[in-house]
């Protein structure tokens, strides 16, 4: 199996890994055959693959066996902002490289350096994406993985942006929708659950980020922090909040 590096993952404090864990435990009582799971936004930039690296890293350190897929095949930026290093010889290949029927499926799994975690990378990018996203190896892909992982996490594009998300709920067993707080209309809160409920499939929960807070359970603390009914998320780095309000 071929393998990679993350070489930019910063620690969670300890609210902030608390919380993730409250959202991996809520996820794990979500049910037996609630495996696979998409994570999505409305916009761009709310924090959806910063969630969705966290929790495949908990999950990991939980004893479960996951695998991130990085299903957002216009624009993803997991490798360059996690620097992520391919550590064989052989040219990195992805999802991407697989939905076109160029590569097979044992030859986009990479086993990170966490022990328990997997990653299917981007691969090559492209610009019309929904073709290759409405195809039956994607949907093999996906319930393959079930059967090999006890989760399978799918960072998928933003469902307010591009119809991609809507097509890949129709594979997975349930959506955490990612919600950048005040930047948000309700309108496009209520067009996103509906566009993800005609598809059949259930919304799990959602995460509110962007709110900033003092204290977690009675302790006080000083942090910038992602926020839902699940907990608090820890932000990697103030730097990020002026670009990600804008």
């Amino acid at each position: 199996m071929r393998s990679l590096t993350i070489n930019r993952f910063s620690p969670l404090s300890y609210a902030g890994a608390e919380a993730v864990n409250m959202l991996c435990t809520n996820l794990s009582f979500s049910g037996e055959n609630v495996k696979k799971i998409m994570l999505t936004s409305c916009h761009a930039s709310e924090g959806k693959s910063y969630l969705s690296m966290n929790v495949m890293r908990t999950m990991a350190k939980l004893g479960k066996s996951v695998v991130l897929i990085d299903a957002d095949l216009r624009r993803s930026n997991i490798i360059q902002r996690y620097g992520i290093q391919f550590n064989d010889n052989e040219q990195p290949v992805g999802l991407s490289h697989l939905l076109a029927g160029m590569v097979e499926e044992a030859d986009v799994i990479y086993e990170t350096d966490i022990l328990g975690a997997y990653m299917i990378p981007v691969g090559r990018k492209v610009s019309n994406s929904l073709p290759l996203l409405n195809s039956a190896r994607f949907q093999k892909l996906v319930d393959d993985l079930a059967e090999q992982f006890d989760y399978v996490i799918i960072d998928a594009p933003p469902i307010g942006l591009v119809i991609d998300a809507a097509q890949i709920a129709k594979y997975v067993d349930g959506t955490v929708l990612v919600v950048a707080y005040n930047s948000v209309r309700r309108q496009e809160l209520i067009d996103a659950k509906e566009q993800i409920a005609a598809t059949g499939c259930p919304i799990l929960g959602a995460v509110m980020n962007q709110t900033e807070y003092d204290n977690f359970l009675s302790k006080k603390y000083s942090y910038k922090s992602y926020y839902s009914h699940y907990g608090y998320y820890q932000r990697e780095d103030d730097s990020e909040k002026s670009s990600v309000r804008k």
